[in-house]
């Protein structure tokens, strides 16, 4: 389970590296994205750690894309 949290914790740092330059609903996103993506790719595949990774990337992706159309309909 401690492999888990690792792995999760490394793909949520690079996360939020990687959507910094973005606005909030995409920093928002990408972030939410990749944790729920994470837990969901774990669980499917029984905790492997392709599974996780994949999972959160693909959440990440999906998370920053709505975060992004979040910002397009909400201007500040």
């Amino acid at each position: 389970m401690s492999k888990l949290f690792v792995v999760l914790g490394i793909v949520l740092a690079s996360a939020l590296g990687i959507a910094g330059c973005g606005s909030r609903g995409e920093t928002i996103g990408t972030a939410g994205g990749a944790v729920a993506g994470g837990a969901i790719g774990s669980a499917a595949t029984g905790g492997s750690t392709i599974g996780t990774v994949g999972g959160a990337v693909a959440g990440g992706v999906v998370g920053h894309e709505a975060g992004r159309r979040y910002d397009e309909r909400h201007p500040r």
